[in-house]
């Protein structure tokens, strides 16, 4: 079934096209192929793009490959009858198509064994990642695991036609689901409530949730006991909190001032950002790679972590083989919106007292040869607080050092923050001398700032020495 579907998406091609890729070993593993106007042909693959032919394209070429397709609609997305594949157009402003992406649609069937616990949870999944990561694929199988092993009613909202293909009758990828077609993309939020009112679903599915209309939808569906299971693109939950045309999808942000009181206990600004309601979600997961994921199991608690700088409790699944599932438990401390939480004993004394001259020693670490450790493996962790990582690459690169970033401060050789940032907070500093974990201050966030501040460090413990790594000036 796979190597016929994917013959019928070459056989729209051109014909030295077609014939190059017929010939191609690789075949298989094609993602899409691009035609632009007056470009080369490139077929892309998981390891990066290749040219199909020395030949540029033609008006003639193009016209020959959308003659042989569905028709497109106001999104710019045709189908091949009976096949899962897209083919999405570019045109210019006179309306005339000037080029052309065949993507390859894959039924691939015990894709998602590694969150068959999920579904059987009954719980509402929102999927993320980048484009062309799976996602579409994934919902694909969900919606057959759902309709013929777990023998739910599926009904799947299928705007452009691409998870069950583009004809009247559905394609067997998607079991025994029912799927509804959208003539006008805008107008999926109403099939989504239609299917709701009409048609008695356990379970809906709707690929690219994109639209304030769509998002208010989701969430009607689900406050209607339906088990909801959509997609959205961002790659990870983090920056859905950024996106406010999909932050209600979570529950919503919204800024609350709280109390003098409560912001020194909680040791943040008087300005907070809090989850507005709930979710339209229980789970979420974030497809990283086709076989690596990353599971929220609780989606309202990780917002709350991320809002509140709690540390943030994650699944890694990994599929090692078709009968094998590695589940890792991680946690990560992090926050986009402000500074980390005071632990109990921290908020007793909100004025730390600061070492002489403001600044942190350096403690080599004794080896045999009495030669400090970090500089002979020329390796330094660093847990990096308010420095661009960019920065820090190109000044090791400079330095011929080896920077590993780490999150986990108990494992760093360093902390490295501006000088700036750590006048203002104190609690790096208590972290540091509770830990006896050097701080390296640096004044400016730029490359050349970062070097000279390395270097002096390297050459200072090179010489056995203890020196301060950099003074903060108050």
């Amino acid at each position: 079934m796979e190597n016929k579907d994917l013959l019928n998406l070459i056989d729209i091609l051109p014909i030295y096209i077609k014939e190059n890729l017929l010939k191609n070993t690789n075949k298989e593993s094609l993602i899409e192929i691009v035609m632009d106007l007056g470009r080369k042909p490139e077929a892309r693959f998981p390891w990066g793009p290749e040219y199909i032919a020395d030949k540029v394209i033609s008006w003639q070429d193009i016209d020959y490959s959308i003659k042989r397709v569905g028709k497109f609609s106001d999104d710019n997305r045709a189908g091949i009858e009976r096949t899962l594949h897209r083919i999405s157009c570019i045109r210019n402003r006179q309306g005339l198509i000037i080029g052309v992406t065949c993507r390859v649609g894959r039924a691939m069937f015990g894709t998602i064994t590694s969150i068959r616990d999920l579904l059987e949870s009954n719980q509402s999944i929102l999927i993320l990642g980048k484009p062309g990561v799976g996602k579409t694929t994934t919902i694909r199988e969900i919606a057959r695991v759902f309709s013929e092993e777990l023998e739910k009613r599926v009904v799947i909202i299928d705007t452009s036609n691409e998870i069950a293909g583009d004809n009247d009758i559905p394609h067997i990828g998607i079991g025994r689901a029912r799927r509804m077609q959208v003539k006008k993309s805008e107008l999926q939020h109403k099939v989504m409530i239609e299917a709701v009112e009409n048609h008695m679903p356990e379970v809906i599915i709707i690929d690219e949730i994109g639209t304030e209309l769509e998002t208010l939808a989701a969430r009607t569906i689900s406050e209607r006991g339906v088990t909801l299971v959509g997609t959205a693109h961002g790659n990870d939950l983090e920056s859905l909190i950024k996106n406010p045309t999909l932050t209600d999808l979570i529950g919503g942000i919204q800024s609350v001032t709280i109390s003098d009181e409560e912001a020194r206990r909680r040791g943040t600004q008087k300005s907070i950002m809090e989850r507005k309601s709930t979710s339209a979600f229980q789970i979420a997961i974030e497809i990283n790679r086709r076989e690596c994921w990353t599971v929220h199991r609780n989606i309202e608690k990780s917002i709350d972590s991320i809002l509140h700088n709690h540390p943030l409790n994650l699944q890694n699944r990994k599929i090692e083989n078709a009968s094998q599932t590695i589940i890792k438990y991680t946690t990560i401390e992090d926050s986009i919106f402000k500074t980390p939480l005071l632990k109990e004993n921290w908020r007793k004394n909100s004025k730390v007292k600061k070492p002489a001259q403001n600044s942190l020693e350096l403690e080599p670490t004794k080896t045999n040869n009495n030669t400090n450790h970090l500089i002979q493996n020329s390796t330094i962790t660093i847990y990096n607080i308010s420095i661009t990582q960019s920065y820090i690459k190109k000044a090791s690169q400079k330095l011929n050092v080896n920077i590993v970033f780490t999150k986990d401060i108990e494992k760093t050789n360093a902390i490295i923050a501006l000088n700036s940032h750590l006048i203002r907070n104190n609690k790096i500093q208590e972290i540091s001398l509770k830990n006896n974990i050097p701080i390296i201050a640096v004044k400016n966030n730029t490359v050349a700032q970062i070097v000279q501040t390395l270097e002096g460090m390297l050459k200072s413990n090179t010489n056995g020495s203890s020196k301060t790594m950099e003074t903060l000036n108050p």
